[in-house]
């Protein structure tokens, strides 16, 4: 699984994001592809301001059983309580509809830390539910606005306690070395990249001292423990209860401790802190609602626009088709009239007035007898209408039309058995050419 170096880089950070952002393959991101530079943006952004959080890919398991390879920003985050600076362990996940979405965010405390009890923002799994992440609004929401609201959060209301040490007797052989254990001190040298590191300023032993009848150290001894181990997290919700009075805890307070001893004047500062905070959620709330409302016309004006944009990109294609026929079709048609001038201009030069019946002329004897034949039998038949209509009409009398049609007809008659024979005499030739032929 590829993760950035443990040292902070932007250049290998940007290497890192770069080369898993565009992994093609069986298992990429599953981030989608126009937001990648979002989510590149975003990662980078935050590992530069805040140089506790490194990032890698790793597999991440829905409560439907579904594994994903998403990424992964994890690490520290500062948090200032009561003016002493300390770092918080956090999980950040980017899942797949990030980030449209928020990510999803987790406590890590270690082994020697418990996570408080009842607290507004974090459950006992250490899942954050912080009101930043319910207002979540892309592209106006980001990563590093959503550490720095975190680091505010936590201020207020740390989530992390230290884990009350069940303490043990010291050995007689041994109290010289066991002085700081007894105390409940932590080493000097222990890594502070993996717990909560106070800042410099403001730091002080944190644990429950022995009663002086189990030990009881020189003033330089404890002087040299006191200023050689640094105070890692806050204390436990719950003080511990002991018959040796043990020496009370310094920080911060448990959640369960009377406020009797309170300032009264920080006392009213959280109380309009956390009023204003009420109102300011309820107004972000409303806020949300309309910007959603406005963002879903957005997004139906879009998609509206983009089905006309198709439909125009389509309309336009089809026009620029049907250009290009007519065009080729004009260009057909001027081509077509060139012949024909050019036709006209070699032939009309010889032009003269002729009637319009020695247009046409038989080839052969037999063709211009059928011509004749057929020519008289069509204007006998157009005699014949006309008399037809002359007799409903009253034009003629009766007797004279059953004259004429009778000698009309018996011409016809002629005329139609010349046709025949001449037709007949036709298809002889007609064959006998062929035969010869072959």
């Amino acid at each position: 699984m590829p993760s950035l170096p443990t040292f902070p880089s932007s250049h290998a950070s940007l290497q890192f994001l770069n080369s898993v952002l565009s992994q093609r393959g069986p298992n990429p991101l599953p981030y989608q592809e126009d937001l990648k530079w979002h989510v590149r943006q975003h990662l980078l952004t935050l590992i530069q301001e805040f140089a506790g959080l490194q990032l890698k890919t790793a597999i991440f398991t829905h409560n439907d059983g579904r594994a994903v390879n998403l990424l992964q920003a994890h690490g520290t985050i500062p948090m200032l309580y009561k003016e002493v600076s300390y770092n918080i362990p956090v999980t950040l996940w980017l899942l797949e509809s990030y980030p449209r979405n928020p990510p999803l965010i987790y406590v890590t405390p270690t082994r020697d830390m418990i996570i408080k009890p009842r607290h507004r923002f974090v459950d006992a799994s250490g899942l954050v539910s912080a009101p930043f992440l319910d207002q979540w609004i892309f592209p106006r929401c980001n990563l590093v606005e959503l550490v720095q609201n975190l680091s505010s959060v936590f201020g207020q209301d740390p989530p992390l306690y230290s884990r009350p040490a069940s303490p043990r007797p010291p050995h007689p052989s041994r109290q010289g070395t066991n002085a700081a254990g007894s105390l409940g001190l932590r080493n000097p040298t222990t890594n502070s990249n993996t717990t909560l590191a106070p800042s410099s300023r403001g730091a002080s032993p944190l644990g429950t001292p022995l009663s002086p009848k189990q030990y009881s150290p020189s003033p330089q001894r404890v002087n040299q423990i006191e200023n050689a181990s640094p105070r890692p997290y806050p204390p436990s919700p719950q003080r511990l209860k002991r018959t040796d009075n043990p020496s009370p805890r310094p920080y911060p307070p448990s959640p369960h401790r009377s406020n009797q001893t309170d300032n009264p004047s920080e006392v009213f500062k959280r109380n309009a802190i956390n009023y204003l905070m009420d109102h300011l959620r309820k107004d972000m709330l409303g806020l949300r609602k309309s910007f959603e409302l406005e963002i879903d016309e957005l997004f139906t004006m879009q998609a509206l626009l983009n089905q006309r944009s198709e439909q125009l990109e389509q309309g336009f294609s089809n026009f620029k088709q049907e250009k290009e026929g007519l065009e080729q079709q004009v260009q057909l048609v001027l081509k077509n009239a060139d012949t024909l001038e050019t036709w006209l201009e070699t032939n009309d030069k010889d032009t003269k007035q002729v009637d319009i019946d020695d247009v046409f002329q038989p080839s052969d004897a037999l063709s211009k007898q059928m011509l004749e034949c057929r020519a008289s039998d069509l204007a006998i038949e157009d005699s014949l209408y006309s008399l037809d209509k002359a007799v409903q009409d009253g034009a003629i009398p009766v007797e004279a039309y059953l004259k004429y049609v009778r000698t009309l007809s018996r011409e016809q008659f002629f005329f139609r058995a010349t046709t025949l024979k001449v037709r007949a005499a036709q298809l002889h030739i007609q064959a006998f050419g062929m035969a010869s032929n072959a």
